[in-house]
């Protein structure tokens, strides 16, 4: 009986090693709406009137389409901006999930849609987004030149996996391959599992091979940044890499105005002093 037992253990044990080791090398197939975007457009009745482009984050969708961003959103198109909502994945038409977005066809959707209406100013775009939208505006804006100014709040200053079971592939492609990613190992699963998001990134930043890889070239960047953070963000040390990410444009001897707030309050505190956002784009990014 003990015997049988020992065995029965045995397998259950062998199963579930090989449960997890195949969620870890498990690679998803590519979504069949890779480089589809779902966009809406917001214009004041002004000409020439800057572009603000604008991402949500992990929760997917068109977030600056949703009835809490309705405030700011107006307040923006009364100051003279135009603002391209943007939905990357779990949006109509687009991938389901935050895995190998493409960074060349979002540009390229945004520079199209700059191009063909006569009342936005193609040579004033601005990116703005939060937490995983924040990561991605600094990518994209670290790798394309038409982008005049940065706003990214409650941000990461590397990229981080896909949001997959497996979170073994890049959240972002760029030229077709992954964009380098700190990886997710073993041990955040049950920090992950119990909602604490908190601890299971910074394990991942534990990878001082792999951050190093996945920094973002924030140098590259061709315009103003303004990086808010809130002091107490519960999903990951936001400020701690905000700070990280304002040293390495000092340490490349970064030529444009860049600023790092930290705010008190948690993960979606920078929504909560968003006078910070206007100040900015009324110095880097006027209407006139």
């Amino acid at each position: 009986m003990k015997k049988r037992t020992k065995r029965i253990l045995l397998i259950l044990t062998l199963a579930l090693i090989s449960g997890i080791v195949y969620i870890f090398t498990y690679i998803p197939n590519l979504s069949k709406q890779h480089g589809v975007v779902e966009t809406l457009l917001y214009l004041g009745d002004s000409e020439n009137q800057p572009l603000i482009v604008a991402f949500g984050g992990a929760e997917g969708g068109i977030d600056w389409h949703r009835n809490h961003m309705k405030s700011k959103r107006d307040s923006l198109i009364q100051k003279g901006y135009a603002i391209l909502a943007i939905g990357y994945f779990n949006s109509e038409g687009t991938p389901k999930n935050l895995d190998r977005i493409s960074l060349d066809a979002i540009s390229d959707t945004i520079i199209n849609i700059a191009k063909k209406n006569s009342k936005i100013n193609e040579s004033k775009i601005a990116l703005i987004g939060g937490s995983r939208g924040g990561e991605l505006v600094l990518n994209l804006a670290s790798r394309f030149d038409h982008f005049n100014a940065v706003i990214a709040m409650s941000t990461s200053n590397v990229s981080f996996p896909a949001i997959t079971w497996s979170a073994n592939t890049s959240s972002w492609t760029f030229k077709g391959k992954d964009v380098p990613y700190v990886p997710a190992p073993l041990k955040t699963i049950s920090p992950a599992l119990k909602g604490d998001l908190f601890t299971a990134h910074k394990m991942m930043l534990e990878d001082k091979k792999a951050l190093k890889k996945a920094e973002i070239e924030v140098e590259n960047i061709n315009g103003a940044i303004l990086i808010l953070s809130g002091k107490t963000d519960d999903q990951w040390p936001a400020s701690e890499m905000s700070d990280q990410l304002i040293q390495r444009l000092k340490n490349k001897k970064f030529k444009h105005y860049n600023k790092h707030i930290a705010i008190d309050g948690g993960h979606i505190a920078p929504l909560e002093h968003f006078n910070l956002v206007y100040d900015f784009l009324d110095k880097h990014l006027p209407t006139e």
